[in-house]
């Protein structure tokens, strides 16, 4: 698809004034980005999370509500690119075709930020990880490990600035080589299982709560893990056809489903929950040492290492096409809209890699750094998830001139739509009103570039309709702001 740029029309302009056509991707390419992005960090803190929540029964329980509702969620991004295959970066695209301009912004720009501080979180682990060995790096978050961080943060904007189909290339071969030693862990760790160790943890006594509020304590962590279901749509303006932007969705899930709950109910069968609780991150590499020795926790940190800057790169490049797409659509500022003659869209990558930066400091003044980022990262992707799940629902009672098929098939759609709108509304409330307020946070001051983006069309800021969605956003975020400063909420 050849697209042009909307802020020049001199030829000469470096390259700015025609977009050349999308690097066409093909299904195992989309499935290894699907893939790529879901396994990353937070597989690699699953026993430690999980064990200081719940003990065997309610993790069996949360991964099967998981498992439906991102399923659902799987579903949801498959049917939307058959039945609407005119949206390219889906979770974007749905929000703004079901619910207007400003929620369409907001959901580009949460799923934008959310995928940000996600990268934040894969340098916190990656410097904890070295830190078992380099106390100067501690859990990832002091004034070393943020430089060393920032360091390899500003490499890969240069890499990826070569251009996509370089950076997806290099990204099918992480892929392959990060799955490795997650099998390799649970197949060891299977070996080692201690039937009376992994009975004792069977109902989490030792954890104050019912069993509804240690799953409840557990979801935000597989939102995490299941980041990148969506990688496909994403992208779906690269793929060779459309069609596989479906089938790599529901391939890249049932993928990793399987091994994310393995790796997490296996550790409860090497130490009791309790010492899971206090293991170091990654958790999975204490857990492999207690199985099989001290080359098990080196063998995981290297595996996470190769696996997290997987991960990275492919985070990086559906957050940039995001903030592109967005431009191209006229909501967000022009300059956005700009990429290279290799299909890279620099300026976006950039504001990428700035605000990953921005967050990476942040880190320093938190009292948990990486379970902070990751918590806030789900929070931030619930908003867009939800609106992606709810355009669906509303195709399927009502499809309108622009929704291909028809027939049957709808029923079916309205199930799948139906199910993923409870899961991700049962999501936001499980995350709590703490991850709520700190998002608007982050939504409210990034109006700015809505209002840039009206301004540039000469059109006004705001519809009346679109008033009230800006008030809300600031009231929550002046509450976020009040609650930090008198300590109601910390990070």
């Amino acid at each position: 698809m050849e697209t042009t740029s909307s802020d020049s029309s001199d030829s000469s302009d470096a390259g700015a004034s025609v977009s050349p056509p999308a690097a066409k991707l093909t299904l195992f390419t989309l499935t290894a980005m699907v893939v790529g992005s879901m396994v990353g960090a937070g597989v690699f803190s699953l026993p430690r999370r999980f064990a200081a929540e719940t003990g065997v029964a309610g993790a069996l329980i949360a991964w099967l509500v998981a498992g439906t509702g991102m399923l659902m969620l799987a579903f949801v991004f498959q049917r939307l690119a058959l039945r609407r295959p005119d949206l390219d970066a889906g979770v974007y695209a749905y929000a703004k075709a079901g619910f207007g301009e400003y929620l369409g912004f907001f959901s580009a720009f949460g799923y934008w930020a959310s995928a940000c501080v996600g990268n934040v979180t894969y340098w916190v682990l990656i410097m904890s990880t070295i830190g078992a060995i380099a106390p100067a790096l501690g859990d990832g978050d002091t004034l070393l490990a943020v430089a060393l961080s920032s360091v390899g943060l500003w490499a890969f904007f240069l890499l990826i600035r070569r251009g996509v189909k370089e950076a997806a290339a290099i990204n099918q071969i992480v892929t392959v080589a990060k799955v490795v030693p997650i099998l390799v862990f649970v197949l060891l760790a299977l070996f080692c299982l201690d039937p009376q160790v992994f009975a004792d943890n069977w109902g989490g006594a030792d954890y104050a709560g019912s069993l509804f509020d240690q799953v409840r304590g557990t979801m935000l962590a597989t939102v995490f893990v299941f980041l990148g279901v969506e990688g496909a749509s994403v992208y779906s303006r690269h793929a060779k056809r459309r069609s596989d932007v479906g089938r790599a969705t529901i391939l890249g899930f049932v993928s990793v489903f399987c091994v994310f709950a393995s790796v997490t109910i296996v550790s409860y069968g090497i130490l009791p929950m309790g010492e899971i609780a206090e293991l170091r991150q990654p958790s999975m590499a204490g857990v492999l040492e207690e199985a099989v020795g001290t080359w098990g926790k080196v063998f995981v940190s290297v595996g996470l290492i190769v696996s997290v800057l997987g991960a990275y790169l492919a985070w990086t490049l559906m957050a940039a096409e995001v903030l592109f797409v967005a431009a191209k659509d006229e909501d967000m500022p022009r300059f956005l809209s700009r990429s290279t003659a290799e299909d890279v869209p620099v300026p976006a990558l950039l504001m990428t890699t700035i605000l990953s930066q921005i967050v990476l400091v942040i880190t320093m003044f938190s009292d948990n750094a990486f379970n902070f980022a990751l918590d806030l990262t789900s929070a931030l992707t619930l908003i867009p998830f939800l609106l992606a799940a709810a355009f669906a629902l509303k195709i399927a009672v009502r499809p309108d001139g622009r929704t291909v098929g028809g027939g049957t098939g709808f029923s079916g759609d309205l199930v799948v739509a139906v199910l993923a709108t409870v899961y991700t509304a049962f999501l936001l409330y499980a995350a709590g009103l703490k991850f709520v307020l700190v998002s608007f946070l982050f939504y409210a001051p990034a109006t700015v570039l809505f209002v840039m983006a009206r301004r540039e069309q000469g059109r006004r800021p705001f519809s009346p309709r679109e008033l009230i969605i800006l008030a809300v956003s600031v009231v929550g975020a002046v509450i976020g702001v009040v609650a930090l400063a008198v300590g109601w909420i910390s990070l």
